[in-house]
């Protein structure tokens, strides 16, 4: 007999060889209907599987993230064995879960997948889901496995193979279907009940540009049709709200191939959005005591190997230019920059916490295939500071920027948000991370135990730290319910100590600060990204590129439009006429394309009266103020930062 320990605390007793499954049905039918994979000691199983040793057991169902992981990847051998069907000889890559759904790469040779393709796929797929088939997992030695991919001439799973070695590798089959894959994977396909393939395009193979283009597949799969219904009304609004989408219209940013891709052009309608979130940060910037700083957008080799960059992000990184015999690099992060400026003069315990900030420029070398509108760029301006404080001071700094992730959520209407706590994982050390594991548990229950402390919603993510210390990673959510990663609040422990950094403590004696990287608005790249879709392009006032059109019914009240937009200049708002030969209608619904908060119609009534007819972006007629209530109505919206 083993025992099988639950998240509640109780503890059953089950015969050797039990699965998560039959737990499940010891407990309720109704139950292991639900069940999509098990927790087994921390690691994600087959449902299926055999425990054969006491363990910790959580069922996992759709409401678990790692239960909707499962049923996506699940979902992707099942389009595959689909594909198959209908492209006798195709070769797979890798078909992973996504955050919402899944995809698979595939080479068709010469062949084309259409539109027409993806709707008799989706048939092909429901009647395979019917047939319930098991979902089994083989493991296998590397010789067989090379020899089953050898005669199918996959050179793409062979190369998979490579780096596996025997006692892990492992086969799954579903119906005719079989794949090189580590699992885990649900019961059968008829727990897969509503299929939607929503995508078709060109992926390079491991993502170097320098392979062959593949055909990527993107799909989602639900256990309802209720659900898929409910997604794809989601997906239809968010077509709409689509930042690219939404950046050309309003004309807030371009791209240029002579430019290069993943650099954007910011417009005047975009640079004043950049400029409204500047004096936003700055302004709670220096209520919270920092510092602002401006740094050289390129800096020698040896910076980057003092901080660790090289080693661990070189991937991520420009290549370097020669000048003068030494290597120059284009800066991808602001954060040795700052340190050289706190190491420039003597620091004491009275000077900390030490708190620079700066709107850095960084430069980033993303894959081509990964570029993707203003959420994945190559050059990109961050609203990044470093704080430099003792262990003492670090609650009460860590706190102190994680409430201005609050304060930030509450302007910008952000409703849903989680803290993700991103660990390192002790099995790379010294590969992907620094190798001190006793700094590292110390940094990670800093960090944990301030968000209990202060109430914060979190989770933690093994392996996801970055390589000098843990992590906060900010997701939140927009208005439609997509999630976006908007910023990073990261403990660094390592480079203070390749840096030499240190203040002289209260006992006089030298004393190595930890230092806080963060970074409330991320990016103006994808915050802004993540604004345009937010507000479906319909900024509140006070962010808005231009917040008043005054629109004449005529020439012969120009002058009188003119005398209120210099009222309006006087006191900062933002406002154009609209001096079309255009009919007053034309002009209305033209300035609400733009999404102009407000519009002012002007006429015979309002110039001999001194009023001003009001309409509202999105609410229509708001009736006829004087000019000085109606400014001092718009003057509170800005001024106040209202949504």
């Amino acid at each position: 007999m083993i025992k099988i320990s639950f998240p509640d605390g109780a503890v059953r007793e089950y015969e050797s060889g039990v699965s998560a499954l039959d737990v499940a049905k010891s407990i309720s039918e109704g139950l292991a209907r639900k069940v999509l994979a098990a927790n087994v000691n921390g690691q994600v199983w087959d449902a299926t599987r055999p425990i054969t040793a006491d363990a910790e057991l959580k069922l996992l169902t759709w409401n678990d993230a790692e239960g909707q992981n499962t049923f996506w990847h699940s979902s992707a051998h099942l389009m595959a064995e689909a594909v198959e069907s209908l492209f006798p000889g195709v070769k797979f890559w890798v078909g992973p879960a996504l955050d919402k759904g899944f995809y698979y790469d595939m080479d068709l040779g010469d062949r084309k997948m259409t539109e027409e393709d993806l709707l008799l796929l989706e048939k092909k797929m429901n009647e395979l889901a019917r047939q319930s088939n098991a979902y089994t997992r083989r493991e296998i030695s590397k010789a067989d496995a090379i020899k089953y991919f050898s005669e199918k001439g996959d050179e793409y799973k062979l190369d998979l193979l490579q780096n596996l070695e025997d006692g892990g590798i492992t086969f799954y089959t579903q119906g005719g279907f079989t794949d090189l894959c580590r699992g885990p994977h649900i019961p059968n396909t008829s727990f897969i009940k509503a299929i939607k393939l929503t995508n078709i395009s060109g992926a390079y193979w491991k993502g170097d540009e320098k392979n062959k283009m593949l055909t990527r597949v993107y799909g989602v799969t639900f256990p309802s049709q209720k659900e898929l219904d409910e997604y794809v009304q989601m997906l239809e609004e968010a077509k709409k709200r689509d930042h690219r989408k939404l950046g050309k219209e309003l004309g807030i940013y371009t791209m240029n191939d002579d430019i290069g891709q993943g650099l954007i052009l910011w417009m005047p309608n975009g640079t004043v959005i950049i400029e409204e979130l500047e004096k936003l940060a700055k302004e709670t910037e220096t209520a919270g005591g920092y510092k602002r700083v401006v740094t050289p957008h390129i800096a020698k080799e040896n910076l980057y190997l003092t901080s660790g960059h090289l080693p661990y992000y070189a991937d991520s990184m420009f290549p370097p230019m020669e000048m003068d015999g030494e290597k120059y690099y284009l800066k991808a992060m602001n954060c040795p920059h700052h340190h050289k400026i706190f190491d420039a003069e003597p620091k004491s315990y009275r000077d900390l916490p030490y708190r620079l900030a700066e709107y850095g420029t960084c430069y980033r070398y993303e894959q081509s295939g990964e570029l993707f509108g203003l959420m994945r760029v190559r050059c990109l301006h961050m609203n990044d500071a470093h704080i430099y404080c003792s262990k003492e001071q670090f609650k009460k700094e860590f706190q102190a920027v994680n409430d201005m992730y609050l304060k930030y959520f509450k302007i910008f209407g952000i409703d849903k948000y989680v803290m993700r706590l991103s660990l390192h994982d002790p099995e790379k050390l010294g590969q992907k991370y620094i190798n001190e594991p006793e700094l590292w548990q110390e940094t990670e229950e800093l960090v944990r135990n301030v968000l209990i402390e202060t109430g914060v919603p979190f989770v933690e993510v093994k392996g996801e730290g970055a390589f000098y210390g843990p992590k906060i990673d900010v997701q939140i959510w927009s208005a439609i319910g997509r999630e976006f990663t908007l910023a990073t609040n990261q403990v660094d422990f390592a480079q203070p100590r390749s840096f030499n950094l240190s203040f002289t403590n209260k006992d006089n004696e030298p004393e190595i600060p930890l230092i806080i990287h963060r970074a409330p608005l991320g990016t103006h790249e994808r915050f802004i990204g993540f604004l345009l879709e937010h507000y479906a392009g319909k900024f509140p006032v006070w962010l808005a590129p231009l917040q008043v059109k005054i629109l004449p019914i005529s020439d012969k009240f120009m002058e009188y439009a003119e005398s209120i937009q210099q009222q309006l200049l006087a006191v900062g708002v933002r406002v154009e006429i609209d001096d079309r030969q255009e009919k007053i209608g034309r002009k209305i619904r033209d300035t609400e394309m733009m999404k102009v908060p407000y519009m002012l119609v002007v006429g015979e009534k309002e110039a001999t009266e001194n009023k001003l007819s009001i309409r509202r972006q999105g609410k229509g007629d708001m009736g006829s103020e004087d000019p000085g209530t109606f400014i001092a109505m718009i003057l509170d919206e800005i001024n106040n930062r209202k949504a």
